[in-house]
């Protein structure tokens, strides 16, 4: 596999060559190094190729050794890597080390102190041979020298050692009666610069330039005369792709060729694809099969057991149904690979039949039948046990649909029902079928088609960017479940501190958020959270937990809007008015983009901080009205008249939540606001005059405040 891992001399070798010569440097060799092991862990084998590649190649950066390309390889029993035209040495280098300062080197009668000899001593010379190094902080010392470059093949051995030492291991072992600690067991080590062996040993393995090919293929010893033809040999002598993306683009065209024979499609789980990669060094696809009976359980319980269980491949047809028929990929070229198909086909028909059985099990009860069951199950030892949560989740859940829309009854009932598929023997066995179990027994058991949806519905979005709920009555339950999660936690005073989120209240609060805003739900979010505080009351210990959990849910809306470059003041400036709905808050966000970008936008942010200010710092009560009465100057009754006929025209506009347009209308207060702060003294002597004009600021800054705080924005 070639990886962007390179030096300064980045495919370009030749030239390399080249200019190194020109400079009177050493040579140019390639590089080998390839780590022998029993079967690494092949969810972790890419992780751990490219750790290794990464540090190995930083190593050498340190060193100063220049290089050409750096090619990784990765197999169940290697961890390798080429790297192209590395320096044999490291280049010469001119180096100075500073002393102490002139004026403490010498007394006054010019003779060296202790400091000038004690470092003429730690440079191997006298205080006569060192020069004098002047600055613009003063005149020092200094003792320049010519240090020659290490060989390489003395430097790659730490190198080495390093680069091992850093891998992400989370658990080393031992074997044998050796004292080195790795993943698994070493077997061999090879290191080549150029055809010469590094002389090194490391994990208590001597160095050397033997590999091997294949367990099964070609267990013996394969000599590398030379790094560039290692890939090569690997595979013509030892059966072995070692490149881990070739081996994964051959398996994909395998499954997919094998797939198309049989007639199907293989969907690719590319986690599985990986994992699968990390199994074989030499893959065969093997297609084989299973009775059709097994296609009456849940196709997601067999494709789950299939994959995880098995590593198989799963097949559907031109319609998106499961096929019985499955691939597996072997690690060996059988003469007789029905055997391998048999034994497979052996090994998947009891997990098969598990599945069955407890489908089968399953069906003799309804959920409804399970929903006392939930009573002996805890959610929260002060919050009480799943049947408590269900009965709150369904009731706030009839509040949201109600408000949305959807069908309240059906929003209680899909409430009630929502952990029940929890108690079946199926989600016990897979517990990845939680919600889609619980949609295959609704529609078992009659229910409608929109409450069988909302319990899959239920837990979406399960992780980042997943699919989001799209039925009312699963937008309602979602919601509602994830509502009464954050305000039950968060009122017995356990809210998450620092990375420790054991409820998993972020992930929570922003499923909520995206459901509330990618349906663009005019929902009153403070409203629901004092609705979840009413049904949680006599276990709630923290009387501001709907604030606290509102407060919580904006910071992670900042977070999605930060992402979407929304710059933060931009952000704050609306998250100042604490909109009721996420969904107004969006539109808020959209407006204040817009205003930012027109001419006026500058100077009006400028003169609403300015505003604020005035406002903030007055020691004095504020009326509430104006009294054009005391006006005297023509600018406060100009200004006064404008933010009276704008208050007239942006009122249906406020009502019906076109705030671009609220906020391009007030754009025009710009002159006559420039104007007033030109000529009129706000803070004037007579305290009626002084308190008319704060009214009369006060107005306007509300006229703003009615989308978003624009003193807070940047200027």
């Amino acid at each position: 596999m070639a990886n962007n891992f390179v030096g300064n001399e980045i495919g370009r070798p030749e030239a390399a060559r080249r200019d190194r010569a020109m400079e009177g440097a050493s040579e140019y060799a390639d590089l080998l190094f390839e780590l022998g092991t029993e079967e690494l862990p092949p969810v972790a084998l890419q992780r751990l190729s490219d750790a290794l590649t990464a540090a190995f190649v930083e190593g050498l950066q340190r060193a100063h050794l220049q290089h050409g390309p750096v090619h990784a390889y990765a197999t169940p029993r290697r961890l390798a890597l080429w790297v192209e035209a590395c320096a044999t040495a490291q280049p010469d280098r001119a180096t100075e080390r500073r002393g102490p300062a002139v004026q403490a080197a010498f007394d006054a009668e010019g003779n060296p102190t202790q400091a000038a000899q004690g470092f003429a001593r730690s440079c191997n010379t006298s205080v006569d041979q060192l020069e004098r190094l002047t600055t613009d902080k003063g005149e020092w010392l200094v003792y320049r020298f010519h240090e020659l470059g290490k060989a390489t093949a003395e430097l790659l051995p730490g190198i080495a050692e390093e680069a091992l030492n850093r891998l992400p291991i989370p658990k080393r072992m031992r074997w044998g009666a050796s004292e080195a600690q790795f993943v698994r067991p070493v077997q061999w080590l090879l290191f080549l610069l150029g055809e010469q062996v590094v002389p090194c040993r490391l994990l208590d393995t001597e160095a050397g330039n033997l590999t091997h090919g294949h367990r099964f293929h070609h267990p013996q010893a394969i000599r590398i005369e030379h790094p560039a033809q290692y890939a090569e040999v690997l595979q013509e002598q030892g059966r072995v792709i070692a490149d881990f993306a070739q081996r994964r683009e051959k398996i994909r065209r395998q499954v997919a060729q094998t797939a198309d024979a049989i007639g199907g499609q293989a969907p690719i789980d590319e986690a599985l694809l990986d994992e699968v990669t990390g199994l074989v060094e030499w893959p065969v696809p093997i297609s084989a099969g299973f009775e059709e009976r097994f296609l009456e359980v849940p196709h997601e319980a067999l494709i789950s057991t299939m994959k995880k269980n098995q590593k198989y491949f799963h097949l559907v047809d031109a319609q998106g149904r499961l096929m019985n028929h499955f691939i597996t990929i072997a690690n060996i070229d059988s003469p007789k690979p029905e055997l391998i198909k048999e034994g497979n086909e052996r090994v998947v028909r009891p997990r098969l039949s598990d599945a069955m059985f407890f489908w089968q099990q399953d069906g003799k009860r309804t959920l409804d039948s399970r929903i006392d069951s939930l009573k002996g199950v805890l959610f929260q030892q002060k919050l009480g046990s799943m049947h408590d949560k269900s009965v709150r989740v369904a009731a706030l859940a009839g509040v949201i649909a109600g408000h949305i829309g959807g069908d309240r009854a059906a929003a209680e009932k899909a409430g009630m029902l929502s952990r029940c598929d929890l108690m079946t023997e199926m989600v016990y066995e897979f517990p990845e079928m939680q919600g889609i179990m619980g949609r295959y027994q609704a529609k078992r058991d009659g229910e409608s088609d929109e409450i069988a949806e909302a319990l899959d519905e239920f837990y979406m979005p399960r992780f980042s960017g997943d699919d989001l709920p799209r039925t009312r009555t699963g937008i309602a339950v979602s919601l509602a479940e994830r509502l009464d999660t954050l305000v039950g936690i968060f009122g017995i005073g356990m809210k998450p501190t620092g990375d420790k989120d054991p409820f998993a209240l972020r992930r929570a609060a922003l499923g909520a958020l995206r459901i509330m805003r990618e349906h663009s739900l005019t929902l009153n979010l403070r409203q629901l959270l004092a609705h979840a505080v009413e049904q949680l009351r006599p276990a709630i210990t923290e009387p501001d937990c709907a604030e606290e959990v509102y407060g919580f849910m904006l910071e992670r809306l900042k977070g999605i809007y930060l992402d979407q470059q929304i710059a933060v003041d931009l952000f704050e400036a609306v998250a100042a008015t604490r909109p009721d709905s996420i969904a107004d808050f969006d539109r808020r966000v959209h407006a204040v983009v817009a205003f930012r970008t027109l001419t006026a936008a500058e100077a009006l942010a400028a003169a609403n901080k300015r505003i604020h200010n005035i406002l903030k710092k007055s020691a004095q009560a504020i009326p509430t009205e104006v009294d054009p009465g005391l006006f005297d100057s023509p600018q406060e009754q100009t200004l006064y008249s404008v933010i009276e006929q704008k208050r007239t025209e942006i009122a249906p506009l406020m009502a019906a939540a076109a705030y671009e347009q609220v906020l391009q209308s007030l754009a025009t207060l710009q002159a006559p606001v420039d104007q007033f702060f030109d000529q009129v003294m706000v803070m004037a002597d007579d305290p009626a005059i002084r308190a008319n004009r704060l009214a009369l600021l006060n107005r306007l800054n509300k006229l703003f405040l009615g989308v978003a705080d624009i003193s807070i924005l940047q200027t």
